[in-house]
C-alpha cells in the first residue's frame, strides 16, 4: 500500500501542483473518516504516513482505565504499563496496528473519499492559478463540443464556451488552437468554471489593448463600442494628445493594427470613428459616408430623426438594419433614419420670399418689391447689373427708378457688395 500512497504523493505533486503534506492530510482524514463507518467505528485512531517512502502507520489510541468497558477503546492500567510503564489513569495508549485491519471496506470508501478531496484540491487550484486572468485574452486547445457548448483545454484546466458566447458562423475542430476572453469564473455543483467568450464586446477592446500601444498606454482611449459578432464592430476613439490621431493610431500603417484584428475575428468589419461629446456630431461621424441632411432631436427622449438623401439611405441603415442599429448603441441614443422629405414650393411663395427679400432694403414698400420681382429682380444682387433706364422700361416713372436705384444701391454698399 506504500508504493501506492507514495505514487499518489509523486504524481499530485508533479502533475497537479499539490504539495504532498496537503495531500497526506487529505489521506489520513479520509482513512479515518471511512474506518470510523467501518469495522472501526466508535475508535479513535492515530495515522502517519511517511512523506519519503508512503509508508503508513497506525495506532488505536485506548483511553486507561481501572475496569475495561469497551475493549475498542479502552485499557486497563496494568496491560498499558506492560509496554508504556509511566502512562496514567485518563491518557491515551498507542496501540499499533496493522493498517491493512482497517478493511477492504474502509479502504475502498477511503479511495473514494481520496479522489474527492483530489477533486476539491483541484477546484481550488484552478481559482487560484486563473482568477488573476479573468478579463484578459487566454489561449487553449479544442477538446469536444458537448451540448452545442465548446470545451477547451488552457493547460492546466478546461473551460467553457457556452453557445451564447460563441460567434455566429464560427466553427472549430477537436486540436484546433483558440483565442478566448476569460469572461469570468461561475460557481457550480462541480465547482469553478471557467467561462470563455469570442462574442463579447470586450474581447475586441482586448484585442486592441494589446495591438495598439497608444490604448494601452491611456493616449487613445475607446469612448464608446457597439459590436454585432460576426458582422461588424463600430468603436468611437479619442486622443488625450493632440498630436495624436486617435483612429489613424488604431488603424496602424497601411491598416496593419486593424488587419490583424479583423483576422482573429474572422473577417468581422471594424469602423473606427472620432469620437464627440455631442451627439449630433457623433451620428454624423458615424454614419460616413453617409451625409445626413437634417437632424431632429427630442432630449427628454434621447431619439434622434435624421434623413438622407436616396442614393444614402441604404448605406445609413446597412444591411438588415445593422448599421442603424449599431450607430444607435455607439451614440446612446435612439435613431430614426428616412428619406429626406422634399417640399414642392410654388411660383407664389417663391415670389413672396424673393419680396421678402427685397424689403429688407429701407425705403422699398411691399408693392414696389413685388413689382420688381414679377419682373426678374428676386435679389439685392441683380441691381449690379441694371441701369436706371432698365427700370424704366419695367414702367417706373424717372423718379422712381432714380430713388430706387440709390436704395438698393446704398444697400449694397452697406453689405460690402459691389461690381
Amino acid at each position: 500500500m506504500s508504493s501506492e500512497i507514495l505514487s499518489v504523493l509523486e504524481y499530485m505533486e508533479k502533475e497537479k501542483g499539490i504539495g504532498r503534506e496537503d495531500m497526506i492530510s487529505a489521506i489520513v482524514t479520509a482513512i479515518k473518516n471511512a474506518a470510523a463507518k467501518g469495522v472501526n467505528a466508535g475508535q479513535e485512531l492515530k495515522i502517519d504516513i511517511d512523506p519519503r517512502n508512503g509508508k503508513m502507520q497506525a495506532w488505536a489510541l485506548l483511553e486507561v482505565v481501572d475496569s475495561m468497558s469497551d475493549p475498542k477503546t479502552e485499557i486497563v492500567l496494568e496491560k498499558a504499563r506492560l509496554t508504556t510503564p509511566d502512562i496514567q489513569l485518563g491518557e491515551f495508549y498507542e496501540k499499533e496496528m496493522d493498517p491493512a485491519y482497517l478493511g477492504r471496506i474502509a479502504a475502498q470508501t477511503a479511495r473514494q473519499a481520496i479522489m474527492q478531496r483530489l477533486r476539491q484540491f483541484e477546484k481550488e487550484r484552478i481559482y487560484d492559478d486563473f482568477k488573476d486572468q479573468v478579463g484578459d485574452i487566454v489561449s487553449g486547445i479544442v477538446r469536444r463540443r458537448e451540448r452545442g457548448d465548446l470545451c477547451v483545454d488552457l493547460g492546466k484546466a478546461e473551460a467553457i464556451m457556452p453557445s451564447r458566447e460563441q460567434v455566429p458562423g464560427e466553427d472549430y475542430s477537436p486540436g484546433e488552437r483558440i483565442r478566448c476572453f476569460l469572461l469570468k469564473i461561475e460557481a457550480s455543483n462541480r465547482g469553478p468554471e471557467l467561462i470563455l467568450s469570442r462574442s463579447s464586446s470586450k474581447f475586441v477592446h482586448r484585442l486592441f489593448d494589446l495591438e495598439v500601444t497608444e490604448i494601452a498606454d491611456g493616449t487613445v482611449t475607446i469612448e464608446a463600442f457597439a459590436r454585432e459578432p460576426g458582422y461588424r464592430t463600430k468603436i468611437a476613439v479619442s486622443s488625450s494628445d493632440s498630436k495624436v490621431d486617435p483612429v489613424g493610431a488604431c488603424v496602424g500603417a497601411r491598416g496593419a493594427r486593424v488587419k490583424s484584428i479583423v483576422r482573429e475575428l474572422g473577417g468581422e468589419k471594424i469602423d473606427i470613428v472620432r469620437y464627440y461629446e455631442d451627439p449630433t456630431e457623433m451620428v454624423l461621424e458615424a454614419l460616413k459616408p453617409a451625409i445626413p441632411r437634417n437632424i431632429v432631436m427630442d432630449d427628454f427622449n434621447k431619439r434622434m430623426r435624421v434623413e438622407v438623401s436616396e442614393d444614402d439611405l441604404a448605406i445609413a441603415i446597412g444591411r438588415k438594419g445593422q448599421n442603424a442599429r449599431l450607430t444607435s448603441k455607439l451614440v446612446g441614443w435612439r435613431i430614426d433614419i428616412m428619406k429626406e422629405e422634399f417640399k414642392e414650393v410654388s411660383i407664389e411663395a417663391k415670389q413672396q420670399q424673393a419680396a421678402a427679400g427685397l424689403n429688407q432694403i429701407e425705403g422699398i414698400d411691399d408693392e414696389t418689391a413685388e413689382r420688381l420681382v414679377m419682373n426678374g429682380m428676386i435679389s439685392p444682387e441683380v441691381f449690379l447689373d441694371v441701369e436706371v433706364s432698365d427700370l424704366q422700361d419695367l414702367g417706373f416713372d424717372e423718379a422712381q427708378a432714380n430713388d430706387i436705384f440709390s436704395k438698393v444701391n446704398a444697400f449694397l454698399q452697406s453689405q460690402n457688395i459691389s461690381p
